[in-house]
């Protein structure tokens, strides 16, 4: 499975969830970390992973910024980039059975990936992760903030209409700045020379929704920041 969109961290958070749920054992790995400038280090990486997975299945593999490690062979210079696009083809396609192994790819340059990757048996099924929309921005606060104490006045459903553009992780990012705005208010309060805090300054760290509205003030939106990359790639 090959998931693309944006060029922004949300497509990794995808992956582990949906291994919890179906407990199986989870495998993260980055591209450049598969790269190595010695010869066949990086292949004998990949046959590790694979080796991993199989031994552990039912498993799920995740690899981020494929695109680093498969570029189209015909447009790259370098023999270690055709060795490991060669290799990863020759592990998908599995000279022997790997069992309940299923392979997830991030990109955000899907036609930058070798064309044979994405044939049937391979990545042959892709998903596109866009920037979610109102109501999944929604769902996204509602479980970042599930446990924050929240005044009454904070609302939800209007912090998500003015978010446009925000991805999770932004709306996670947001979360934490309304909590640091929170707990700056109360800073003239607390002691911090005390090994303890009182119990009464605790009570009173509510996140409201002015700490919220400051918190909007300070966090940008990744997704804004890469249109120009976004036009490139339409």
């Amino acid at each position: 499975m090959l998931l693309y969109g944006p060029p922004v961290p949300v497509k990794p958070c995808w992956q582990k969830p949906v291994a919890n749920e179906s407990n199986a054992h989870f495998i993260s790995i980055s591209g450049p970390e598969i790269m190595s400038k010695f010869y066949g280090e990086s292949e004998a990486r990949l046959r590790e992973i694979f080796k991993e997975t199989k031994e552990k299945a039912p498993s799920i593999m995740f690899i981020d910024e494929i695109d680093s490690i498969t570029p189209k062979r015909e447009e790259v210079t370098g023999e270690v980039e055709r060795r490991v696009v060669s290799q990863l083809l020759s592990l998908m396609d599995g000279l022997e059975a790997r069992g309940k192994v299923i392979v997830i790819a991030a990109t955000n340059r899907p036609n930058a990936i070798d064309p044979a990757l994405r044939r049937p048996g391979r990545f042959d099924r892709e998903i596109e992760i866009k920037v979610p929309d109102k109501r999944g921005r929604l769902e996204i606060l509602q479980i970042h903030t599930r446990n924050m104490p929240l005044e009454s006045d904070v609302n939800q459903e209007k912090i998500a209409s003015v978010s446009h553009g925000f991805v999770g992780a932004d709306l996670e990012y947001l979360c934490k700045e309304a909590a640091m705005k929170c707990l700056r208010r109360l800073l003239p309060e607390l002691n911090l020379e005390d090994e303890k805090i009182n119990p009464e300054v605790l009570n009173k760290l509510i996140v409201t929704m002015s700490d919220f509205e400051n918190a909007l003030k300070e966090v940008m939106p990744k997704f804004i920041w890469n249109l120009p990359m976004l036009n490139g790639m339409i």
